[in-house]
């Protein structure tokens, strides 16, 4: 009989943990869905709105900077949020930091659409404005780990990889939900849409929250923590556990993450100012395209987790790192024929092949590359502090560059260089699969 992976934290037979696995699976994707939600709407508003209502500026490209200037500070509150998120998970469970984070996020996201713009309160409405961004990058940075490692370690040990992806998920359907509601209310007369249509995703995101907290509040503890905590084994500093016993796999976390985290942002955020501004294609064209590659990410993310059961973690890497690299010129020369078709096709491989393949193992390799008792604290803050790098300076250096360089050619060598730390890292980095839960 199969038993869920808690090794020496103790096991729980299948016939009894199969239902609680499907019901942690399910609250873990579904909070992680509203979390990328509420984060993702923000860029897509700091691309379409911000800098007009909360940045304006005489010179549009110093607008929009500072409108995506707001967004990358998000980002880098993300490592705060895993810092100390993940040194309370570690410390005081993982299942209360999933409702902590949860409202913390979707509250700051309500009240991003209850503010008044910079024609009402003047430079009040920025500061606010990038307070709140402040509030879900903490929200988002605890989120993640906690979400992780409850599907880790409620996971079979074989499913492991599949299970996690699923997590994953949760990223493509809150990038389609997001983008979904801005292309329905950019449909609307441009004075309304700048008026009261671009409110109404934030507003509409605490539905979501109040759901998704009262499902995950029916979750069940982690056993490999809850035997932990029997043990009397819990970390006093989970944090420096994990920052000075496993430097090389925080390390290691943060080299893996780069490359994929700056080419999604790249394409998600950088992507919709360079079509409509540079290229004058329209708002509704570009986010279909990101639609329907996301979608399409639903079913290859599964696939690639599923795949890492079979063929490990790191072959992923390398293979998401290399495609990055063949990918990153043709992929603007493809958006330049400003062809539907092939905007659509060349984003839809874009998203699958250089960041799914590497995306969909990261909830279940990077908790593995950590000890049991520090595993929250370095897969949170090691995952957060790369994106922050890489996803928070990506959209702020791309679009610098697009304008100073004229064209594309430098994102292009920036996003090869990004991939060549994540191929150096995944060759540095070890194996996980066929590893116990508690042995790693």
């Amino acid at each position: 009989m199969e038993m869920t992976d808690a090794g020496a934290y103790g096991a729980v037979p299948a016939a009894r943990s199969d239902h609680r696995v499907k019901r942690v699976v399910f609250a873990s994707a579904l909070g992680t869905i509203i979390e990328w939600y509420d984060f993702l709407i923000y860029g897509a508003a700091a691309a379409l709105v911000f800098n007009k209502l909360f940045f304006p500026a005489d010179d549009p490209f110093l607008g929009t900077l500072a409108a995506l200037g707001s967004a990358a500070v998000g980002f880098f509150a993300r490592p705060f949020g895993g810092a100390v998120f993940g040194y309370f998970g570690d410390r005081l469970g993982r299942k209360s930091m999933l409702l902590l984070t949860l409202l913390i996020m979707g509250l700051g996201t309500f009240a991003i659409g209850l503010l008044p713009t910079y024609a009402q309160i003047g430079i009040w409405a920025p500061i606010l404005l990038v307070l709140l961004r402040v509030i879900q990058g903490i929200g988002l940075g605890g989120e993640w780990g906690g979400a992780a490692l409850m599907v880790l370690e409620h996971a079979p040990a074989r499913r492991r990889g599949l299970c996690g992806s699923l997590v994953q998920v949760g990223f493509p359907i809150g990038l389609i939900l997001s983008a979904g509601v801005f292309a329905l209310v950019s449909k609307l007369p441009e004075e309304e849409f700048l008026s009261w249509g671009w409110r109404v995703p934030f507003l509409s995101s605490l539905v979501l929250v109040i759901l998704g907290a009262f499902i995950r509040m029916k979750v069940e503890e982690s056993p490999v923590f809850e035997a932990m905590k029997a043990k009397q084994e819990i970390a006093r500093n989970p944090l420096a556990e994990a920052l000075f016993k496993h430097p090389k796999s925080f390390f290691i976390a943060i080299g893996l993450k780069i490359s994929e985290v700056s080419w999604v942002y790249m394409l998600t955020v950088f992507v919709v100012v360079y079509a409509t501004t540079k290229l004058g294609l329209p708002k509704s064209q570009i986010l279909d395209a990101i639609m329907i590659a996301a979608a399409i990410e639903i079913v290859t993310i599964p696939l690639f987790g599923y795949l890492s059961d079979v063929f490990g973690r790191r072959p992923f890497y390398f293979a998401g790192s290399l495609f990055t690299i063949a990918f990153a010129f043709p992929m603007f020369w493809l958006l330049g024929t400003k062809d539907p078709l092939v905007i659509v096709a060349a984003v839809a491989v874009a998203l699958s092949f250089g960041h799914g393949l590497m995306f969909a193992p990261e909830a279940t390799y990077f908790p593995e590359l950590f000890g049991a008792r520090s595993r929250y604290s370095g897969a949170s803050f090691g995952f957060q502090v790369a994106a922050a790098i890489g996803g928070g300076l990506t959209p702020v250096l791309a679009t610098v560059l697009s304008e100073k360089m004229g064209g594309t050619a430098g994102i292009s060598i920036m996003l090869i260089v990004l991939a060549l730390i994540t191929l150096t890292a995944a060759f540095f980095a070890h194996e996980t699969r066929n590893k116990s839960v508690s042995a790693l």
